[in-house]
């Protein structure tokens, strides 16, 4: 009996009961599989015993929640940002882009995981749970790459200057098609037979195999891990690197300067532009290491998976799982918090969901939903 049911806990002890002294007896996590689904089932699952069907009911409970904020926010910052002028530049289709694959992904792995956690195991069937996988991965490769063009965007504004070349509608959606590309030919390369996706060990969600000992399969993660994690990060954070040196050296020769000219600071538009810049370029990181703080433990289960450094537990797969899906939420909330032009629409689209004052004055988003430009203000 489902926990998201009947009251079940009182139900599920007096079932597992056991015999001969054990508590669970015989039974196992994977006894509420399917039988078309066992071939999928990796040996090593049968030792576990089942999960209390409370774990069940808090995982479908909070991924259900998570599901509805992230389809609602992300659906309106692609609204937004599509139906707003003045949010329709070169950089913020990289943003729209970002939100519309966290819209997808909550839309495809939600409504289905929730349905499994009230089942208390995987009952959609071996196709569904080979696509759940590769959406996931699709979507969260998607993700993290759009991340890091972002990042190179503020990189190519902040560091270069004036002599960048400016990014184009065109460029941003060249782009936004290379990775789609990418991330098409990582996340179906296990439905052709290098790796595979199969039941986690919680049996109400589906990822990679890394409990295969097969080098083969092996492989595929070690290699997916470099261009869909640490490659992105290290481009994150060398962008980010030389942004702070950017500004910090800009800053502090604004301070000399004023000092030169015995005033206590330089206002002008150049000096504001770089300010704003710098604050923003921080909530761009607190994105990304949100983005990395979701997706790490999925690495780190793998890697342990395939170095067999330790025991993984199916309650450990639960946690994976609903770090994942909360990454899909953090967009949008910081949008709405740190995006001064994106909270003006928000207000006049959906004037009950703004909060305190939208303090569009003075800034005006010229660049990303992570970043805003500062334009010069008319003389009195």
């Amino acid at each position: 009996m489902s926990v998201l049911g009947e009251p079940s806990y009182a139900a599920w002890t007096a079932q597992h009961a056991g015999v001969s002294g054990s508590f669970f007896g015989n039974l196992t996590v994977v006894d509420k599989v399917p039988p078309e689904m066992l071939h999928m089932v990796d040996a090593y699952w049968y030792q576990f015993p089942p999960l209390n069907p409370l774990w069940h009911g808090i995982l479908g409970l909070m991924v259900g929640i998570l599901g509805v904020i992230s389809i609602i926010g992300n659906g309106m910052v692609v609204y937004i940002f599509a139906s707003t002028k003045s949010l329709r530049s070169p950089s913020n289709i990289l943003v729209m882009n970002l939100a519309f694959s966290d819209f997808l992904m909550m839309v495809t792995m939600s409504p289905a995981m929730v349905i499994n956690c009230y089942c208390e195991t995987w009952v959609l069937g071996p196709l569904m749970c080979e696509l759940y996988g590769m959406f996931g991965s699709l979507f969260g490769c998607t993700s993290i790459w759009t991340m890091t063009m972002i990042a190179l965007d503020r990189y190519n504004v902040i560091v270069k200057g004036l002599s960048a070349q400016p990014l184009t509608s065109k460029g941003a959606l060249l782009r936004l098609l290379l990775v789609w590309l990418f991330a098409v030919i990582w996340t179906i390369a296990p439905m052709f037979g290098w790796n595979r996706y199969v039941p986690e060990g919680n049996m109400t969600a589906c990822g990679t195999d890394y409990l295969n000992k097969d080098w083969v399969s092996r492989s595929y993660i070690l290699v997916y891990s470099v261009f869909v994690y640490f490659l992105p990060l290290f481009t994150i954070i060398y962008s980010y690197w030389f942004i702070v040196q950017a500004v910090a050296a800009h800053e502090r020769n604004m301070r000399e300067q004023a000092k030169k000219m015995n005033v206590a600071s330089l206002r002008s538009s150049e000096a504001s532009q770089t300010s704003a810049e710098c604050k923003l370029a921080k909530v761009a990181l607190m994105t990304i290491a949100l983005w990395f703080f979701a997706w790490t433990p999925y690495l780190v289960t793998n890697y342990t998976g395939i170095f067999e450094g330790a025991k993984i537990s199916p309650l450990a797969t639960i946690w994976c799982s609903l770090f994942a899906k909360a990454n899909a939420v953090y967009n949008p909330i910081v949008y709405g918090i740190s995006h001064p032009k994106y909270r003006q629409a928000l207000q006049k689209k959906f004037p009950s969901l703004v909060c305190g004052n939208t303090g569009g004055d003075d800034t005006t988003s010229t660049a990303s939903g992570v970043t805003t430009a500062i334009e010069d203000k008319p003389s009195a």
